[in-house]
């Protein structure tokens, strides 16, 4: 779909929020929410994205919103969705209707596992949705087990003897894939296609999908509001944030850096990195760089492509 086309297509998700300027989550939600051709019930755990759009007594929401605890919206959303089944099965609702979760890092990765990964085993038809900013935001940059090595947030901060979070983050996106629902994919607010495609893959999918999609926090990385799609799209260029997705077990790379980017160059974007660049830390940013090939190079064999491939961008 050409951009002009996409601006065209109805808002679910409006103007008049209360979010940072410089949010990457308002984009992410837009596009997603573009991609629904059916009426849409949106649940959303707290965070940032439940708190900046449902100030009472306004609402940035053009659709059936539930707002849910931190730990269960993947409960409460397949919960709804069950109420559906029966309601339709009785003859009571003849309308298709897309479910939809939203939840954070912190509410995903975190406090939300368990409840996520229920739904998913239990084969709700529903989608959800993680817009990774990589910390725990809305409370005070807290780290989360989605923020990267390295990185200083209030509860791993830069000191002397400990430079920032010291363990690198969970692969939350293989994780999911190994509950072996009918389709998983990682995207990033910069890559509007691919995000906007892969989104209606999941609204199509014949049972449970998650999309982990990168959305970047201007606060919490200590980056410039006009900077935030580059950002993002940083992380995709270096390999930090691989997009690709999985359908039916079936895994695929969906872009593939011409040139990557040194991790380091993506870091000295941010703030919340600049202590790395420090001369004693020399040592751990060249860890880090090979944690990102390793992970990259693994991600490549299980697409099934060896040294090349295709899919460049």
């Amino acid at each position: 779909m050409a951009l002009p086309d996409l601006a065209k297509k109805p808002q679910r998700f409006t103007g008049g929020h209360r979010a940072c300027a410089g949010c990457g989550f308002p984009i992410t939600i837009k596009i997603i929410l573009q991609a629904a051709e059916n009426p849409v019930v949106v649940g959303c755990s707290t965070g940032c994205m439940e708190v900046t759009s449902t100030i009472y007594p306004y609402t940035a929401w053009e659709c059936s919103f539930i707002h849910s605890a931190f730990e269960n919206v993947a409960a409460t959303i397949s919960g709804v969705e069950t109420a559906y089944r029966s309601l339709k099965k009785q003859g009571k609702i003849q309308e298709e209707i897309t479910f939809i979760a939203f939840g954070g890092d912190g509410g995903t990765y975190d406090i939300g596992l368990q409840a996520l990964s229920g739904a998913m085993e239990r084969g709700h038809k529903m989608v959800y949705i993680c817009y990774d900013n990589q910390g725990y935001m809305n409370t005070g940059i807290q780290r989360s087990s989605a923020t990267p090595r390295g990185a200083n947030t209030t509860t791993s901060p830069a000191g002397t003897h400990i430079p920032g979070k010291q363990q690198y983050p969970k692969d939350l996106t293989a994780i999911m894939a190994a509950h072996n629902i009918p389709y998983v994919a990682q995207s990033s607010m910069s890559h509007w296609n691919d995000l906007y495609r892969k989104a209606k893959k999941a609204f199509s999918a014949d049972g449970p999908a998650f999309l982990n999609v990168l959305s970047t926090c201007r606060l919490g990385w200590a980056t410039a509001p006009e900077d935030t799609v580059d950002v993002a799209e940083g992380a995709v260029q270096c390999k930090l944030w691989p997009l690709f997705e999985v359908e039916e077990g079936v895994w695929k790379l969906s872009f593939k850096p011409r040139q990557p980017l040194p991790v380091a160059d993506w870091m000295k974007q941010q703030g919340r990195f600049k202590h790395l660049f420090r001369p004693e830390n020399a040592e751990l940013l060249t860890d880090i760089q090979r944690e990102v090939d390793e992970r990259w190079e693994k991600l490549l064999k299980r697409c099934g492509i060896e040294n090349g491939g295709d899919k460049q961008g």
